[in-house]
């Protein structure tokens, strides 16, 4: 199945002020780790167009960018999930006016190796497996031998949005091997047959054997490709969002309307994310056609 990006709308710069415009002047980004480098192309590509922009970029996890954004140490955080309560309570009480924008989607995929007769999990199950509640892959109508979980570091986003969304806001306590990155992961789980880990949509064609999910045991596995991430089908999908304040550099909004144009939207695409402000169309090739 291919996405093709299709013509959208987005709001028309302003004039203004050389020194500080939505096509001039100079802001700071922070982006989390796993959005920096689809930022980097956005930059590169509104610099080219706009040469009298300048956009520096840090890296810092999701709570760094916000934390960054909350004390005016950067004009643009750039995080892969919505604010945190805390977050918003802090904004209020600091009287902080934010604006927050949604570009792309992105999903946690569950893999294993391509041996593994298992083809369907349900989120209670990941989270009995990586509570160390269940142990062994018989209990998940798999063959005999025991699981092995990859897990990626604690303090990155990923692990994050994992601990939330499928731990319930528990702790990880099975004992798991660490990984670093989706590629870390997904060579870990190819060279052991009995290993499971989570990556990013983006790991999704990486030699892995990627598993059906349900949000619950008993409702349908959701197959977790770019469709059903879009149509907020798959129970494990996040967003990535700019947050900006209300006060800051006109440039940093200009920059957000140029991520949320269609151009921008097609570099979110290539990155093997989900656009989100432009219609997308899902082409399927029907299993009559020839592969020519």
């Amino acid at each position: 199945m291919a996405v093709q990006v299709l013509g959208g709308c987005s709001p028309q710069p302003r004039s203004g002020p050389v020194e500080d415009s939505l096509t001039s002047g100079r802001i700071t980004v922070v982006s989390a780790p796993e959005a920096i480098g689809l930022i980097a192309r956005e930059r590169d590509a509104f610099q080219a167009l706009y040469p009298r922009a300048s956009i520096t970029i840090r890296p810092g996890t999701s709570r760094e960018a916000v934390r960054a954004l909350f004390a005016a140490e950067c004009d643009l955080a750039v995080i892969t999930r919505e604010l945190a309560q805390e977050e918003r309570e802090a904004a209020i009480r600091g009287q902080l006016e934010l604006g927050g924008y949604r570009f792309a989607l992105d999903a946690l995929l569950v893999v294993v190796h391509v041996s593994n007769p298992v083809e369907n999990l349900s989120v209670p199950q990941l989270r009995a497996v990586y509570a160390g509640e269940v142990g062994t892959w018989s209990a998940l109508a798999g063959r005999g031998g025991p699981i092995r979980p990859v897990a990626q570091p604690a303090t990155c986003d990923v692990t994050d949005f994992f601990v939330q969304q499928v731990m319930g806001g528990e702790p990880i306590r099975a004992r798991v091997y660490t990984e670093d990155s989706d590629s870390g992961v997904v060579a870990r789980v190819m060279q052991d047959p009995d290993a499971i880990g989570y990556v990013t949509l983006s790991a999704a064609d990486r030699g892995a054997k990627v598993l059906n999910v349900a949000s619950l045991t008993g409702l349908p596995y959701r197959k977790p490709d770019l469709e059903s991430v879009y149509r907020g089908q798959y129970p494990m999908t996040r967003s990535f969002n700019f947050y900006e304040r209300a006060s800051g550099p006109r440039l940093a909004a200009g920059f957000i309307t140029f991520v949320t144009s269609r151009d921008g939207q097609q570099l979110v695409h290539e990155r093997g994310l989900v656009p989100t402000t432009v219609p997308v169309r899902f082409v399927r090739r029907s299993p009559m056609l020839g592969s020519h």
